[in-house]
């Protein structure tokens, strides 16, 4: 664990045990409290180190000063536009079933208060796989005896999860809420960390003024002087709807005789084993029982 409501895992200044005591949000939740995972009973834990770099595990962990709102609106309204910005807001297709939520959407308005354009922003943190809350109970019994708690070796050991957070989070929420802003001919700004931005493949880039999605990428970098993490903007990435999502949700194939080598050796064990079993209408099954696992995501 890196943070732990708002503050380095290490930080004992008043603050930092304030806001672990009262399980309190620095981040501008839509209450004061942390309401992670359970209300009453808040996971806390707002960003992981991977592979020696901090990751945000918690979407409301990019609301920092509202800095991603701004950097939005920059990519959606020539300047000068005032704007304002909703959180939550549901979007429904074209029978009037929900496409799910849009994180933050950010309208204009003229100065009659007439609404003169909108954007949407979409923020995605980054899954854990294994059970995280486990070690955050056993910190949180005692921070200080706690801050240098090594985990590693304990069954369901945590670790960030970026396959699934991009296949199985932003690809889905891509296809159904981009799909429809896109038909709208509304932009689309996208926030991630820098850790969970280079694991998605390379994103065909454009000019600014030909992109529909951009891609806010931001990083915690420590405040010498207050020793807390700041959210900090580091890459905007333009791209056009379609090839982004295509480089996304299409992986990269590699060489065919891998896996025909893998058919043959399935088929020699089978064959060697006995006569394959026959399906219906004398088709030959051959189960492959190392691809049987159960996703526990």
């Amino acid at each position: 664990m890196a943070e732990v409501f708002g503050y380095q895992i290490d930080d004992f200044s008043p603050e930092a045990q304030r806001h672990r005591q009262h399980r309190l949000c620095p981040f501008n939740n839509k209450v004061p409290s942390c309401t992670k995972d359970k209300a009453n009973d808040p996971l806390g834990v707002c960003s992981v180190y991977a592979g020696g770099n901090v990751t945000i595990t918690c979407p409301i962990r990019f609301r920092q000063e509202w800095m991603i709102a701004s950097d939005a609106a920059e990519f959606f309204f020539p300047p000068g536009t005032v704007w304002t910005s909703f959180t939550e807001i549901r979007l429904n297709d074209a029978n009037g079933k929900s496409a799910g939520n849009i994180d933050v959407v950010l309208v204009s308005y003229d100065e009659q208060g007439t609404l003169t354009g909108f954007g949407a922003l979409e923020v995605q943190a980054v899954y854990i796989s294994g059970n995280i809350r486990r070690p955050f109970h056993a910190y949180m019994t005692d921070p200080q005896a706690n801050a240098h708690l090594d985990w590693r070796g304990k069954a369901g050991y945590p670790h960030a999860d970026f396959l699934s957070s991009s296949r199985k989070r932003l690809a889905p929420q891509l296809i159904y809420k981009g799909g429809i802003l896109r038909a709208w001919q509304r932009k689309m700004a996208v926030a991630v960390d820098k850790a969970f931005f280079a694991e998605l493949p390379s994103l065909p880039q454009v000019e600014p003024h030909e992109a529909d999605v951009a891609w806010l990428v931001y990083d915690l970098i420590e405040d010498p002087q207050t020793r807390r993490y700041r959210l900090t903007r580091v890459q905007t990435v333009y791209t056009q709807f379609t090839s982004a999502l295509l480089r996304i949700t299409n992986p990269e194939p590699g060489p065919e005789e891998p896996f025909v080598k893998l058919l043959r050796r399935k088929l020699a064990e089978r064959q060697q084993s006995g006569t394959p079993k026959q399906a219906a209408g004398g088709i030959d099954t051959i189960a492959d029982e190392d691809s049987m696992v159960v996703d526990e995501d």
